[in-house]
């Protein structure tokens, strides 16, 4: 197996811990980044679009297997953040995508959506439209843009490679 396989899972691993254990502890009004998101979307945008979306599924699994939520929720809408983070994606501007930022609005587009697609899935209770757009996506949308900018600040040149 390559090395270049690989790497997403090493980032995953950590990324679902601190989500599952950590981020629950600095939430505002029930409102918290998503790590794995953030992670998702980085390597989505240095690989391309297929394989995002085949990394968003098998990301989306395994945060439902670890975390003990709705099963598929994640897996769907971690599949969706795959695929339209995947038009995102161009060969010739991955530097500009991953170490502007850039990436901190392509992390609240594309988090925005994936939290709005969980929130609706897992809530056990019906919202409003307005509710599901403004707290289940704009707000986690918002605060993942935020969390990520140390990803833009401390980039390295060639980190995927």
């Amino acid at each position: 197996m390559n090395f270049k396989n690989l790497k997403p899972f090493l980032y995953f691993i950590p990324a679902v811990i601190l989500q599952l254990i950590v981020v629950p502890l600095i939430a505002i009004e029930n409102v918290v980044p998503d790590l794995v998101t953030i992670v998702l979307v980085y390597f989505v945008l240095n690989i391309g679009q297929f394989y995002g979306t085949a990394l968003g599924f098998t990301f989306g699994l395994l945060f439902d297997l670890f975390s003990g939520g709705v099963f598929g929720s994640a897996m769907l809408s971690k599949t969706l953040a795959g695929f339209l983070t995947g038009y995102f994606y161009n060969e010739n501007k991955v530097e500009y995508y991953t170490q502007t930022y850039a990436f901190a609005i392509i992390v609240l587009i594309i988090s925005s959506a994936e939290s709005m697609i969980y929130t609706a899935l897992s809530s056990a209770v019906p919202k409003s439209l307005m509710v599901l757009l403004l707290a289940g996506g704009l707000l986690p949308g918002m605060y993942s843009s935020i969390v990520s900018f140390p990803v833009v600040i401390f980039q390295r040149k060639n980190v995927i490679e």
